[in-house]
């Protein structure tokens, strides 16, 4: 079984992705909560130290005993710090031992007049806020008040706040986990069936399909490998076509070479008259071959981009005429008529002219191989912007689900049919190459039983 490595890869992208943004929005989630529980308790324990620093400077006796009960009530202690650092009185439960909180730099702060917040740690790892405030009396400072409150609480919250954020996480990732295989599945699965169809259309398998009916890039991507199984069959099916058309193409004259030939060889003739027939036989049949051969060299030259233009200015009507004296004979034995109209003020065209008359000829031999009886009208109109060349006939026609292909090489129309009437199939593909090479258009008309008329637009150049 493949194993889904896209998938896979998509899975851990995500989920990758996830976890940094889960993580930033967890860590900065704490940190606000954090910021403001700690704004709240120094903002609070600013507000005690102030109303201490009231009380002391009153002259009231009672006013340590007061300020003694308030520190007890608070849970917090308190200090009153000289200015020689040592403690005049406290209350609360810190050890009084414990001065490592009063630094000489602080105290310096405080003796200018600043109000001073920090955190301190005792020795047995207990974590305090401590907030001092200078103590002034007749706009002289000569005492400074600490107070002290554990920040016990604040950190048992933030802890119960972390684990939540914790739990919390890790269930949205849990859920974000299983969200994100599914939507890798669901993604990675088209390319998936895409890779395999690929593979099977690689070994040959042409009917194979890919079935996404999403109407993105995906989908997209699926309808061009199923365009491309599908061109792949239909040139697997032309060219074996055309390999049997070949081989019938080749198989006649050949056979026809070696007959006559023999004949010729052992001396069984009867007069001069029957050898010569012979002979045109064998002459008639080289050219077909030689004609096929030149078909196949031209198109193979042309699909190399090894062809290269001439260009000049070209009677039109000039080469139209010559093109029809030269398969006259070939539609005079089928009784076919053909007819030239031309309108007036025909310009010059500048083009190749050998290729422009392979082009006509190309067109005419095909109208005259499948016309049984009627006419042939080959004609010229032309406006500002184009020359236009048009050959119609009164043919057996083509059926409109083939005029889309009839340009491709090794098509036929109608396999049966074309067998009886000739051609290999490389006669259009050649015309189509040639036109646009001359950055021309070719359109072609139809109607079964009516005709067809195909129609070069060629561009006028000044």
């Amino acid at each position: 079984m493949m194993r889904n490595r896209i998938g896979i890869k998509l899975g851990v992208l995500i989920t990758t992705a996830f976890l940094i943004v889960l993580l930033s929005l967890g860590t900065m989630v704490y940190q606000v909560f954090s910021n403001f529980y700690h704004i709240e308790m120094k903002t609070e324990v600013s507000e005690l130290t102030a109303h201490f620093v009231a009380m002391c400077e009153e002259t009231n006796p009672t006013s340590e005993q007061m300020m003694s009960t308030l520190a007890d009530f608070s849970n917090v202690s308190m200090f009153y710090v000289q200015a020689d650092g040592q403690i005049g009185f406290h209350s609360g439960p810190h050890d009084p031992q414990d001065r490592s909180f009063i630094r000489t730099e602080d105290l310096a702060l405080l003796f200018k007049g600043e109000a001073i917040s920090l955190s301190h740690t005792d020795p047995s790892g207990e974590g305090y806020l401590v907030v001092a405030q200078p103590l002034k009396k007749e706009e002289t400072i000569h005492a400074a008040i600490y107070v002290m409150a554990s920040t016990k609480h604040l950190d048992e919250s933030l802890h119960s706040i972390r684990k939540l954020l914790l739990l919390s996480g890790a269930g949205a990732f849990l859920l974000s986990l299983g969200i994100t295989w599914i939507m890798a599945y669901m993604l990675s699965r088209p390319l998936l069936q895409m890779q395999q169809a690929t593979k099977k259309i690689a070994s040959g398998e042409l009917e194979t399909r890919v079935h996404v009916n999403s109407k993105d890039e995906v989908g997209y991507l699926a309808e061009a490998i199923n365009d491309l199984g599908v061109e792949l069959k239909r040139y697997r099916d032309n060219r074996q076509e055309f390999f049997a058309n070949i081989s019938h193409e080749l198989r006649t004259p050949i056979t026809y070479l070696k007959g006559y030939a023999k004949v010729l060889q052992d001396g069984m003739v009867d007069s001069e008259e029957e050898q010569q027939r012979y002979l045109e036989i064998i002459h008639q049949e080289a050219l077909r071959i030689e004609h096929l051969v030149n078909d196949l060299f031209d198109l193979a030259k042309m699909e190399e981009g090894q062809i290269d233009l001439y260009k000049e200015w070209v009677n039109l009507e000039e080469l139209l005429e010559e093109a029809m004296r030269r398969v006259e004979l070939s539609a005079k034995d089928k009784g076919i008529a053909l007819h030239l109209k031309v309108q007036a003020d025909l310009p010059l065209v500048y083009a190749d002219g050998m290729r422009l008359e392979q082009i006509v000829m190309n067109l005419l031999e095909n109208a005259i191989r499948y016309t049984e009886r009627g006419e042939i009208e080959l004609s010229i109109s032309h406006d500002d912007d184009e020359v236009a060349v048009r050959v119609k006939d009164s043919g057996i026609g083509i059926p409109q689900e083939e005029l889309e292909e009839i340009f491709e090489r090794f098509h036929r129309v109608e396999k049966s049919r074309s067998r009886e009437h000739g051609g290999s199939g490389l006669g259009l593909s050649i015309v189509k190459k040639l036109v646009d090479l001359h950055d021309a258009t070719i359109q072609v008309q139809s109607t079964l039983g009516i005709g067809t008329t195909f129609i070069v637009r060629l561009p006028r150049e000044q």
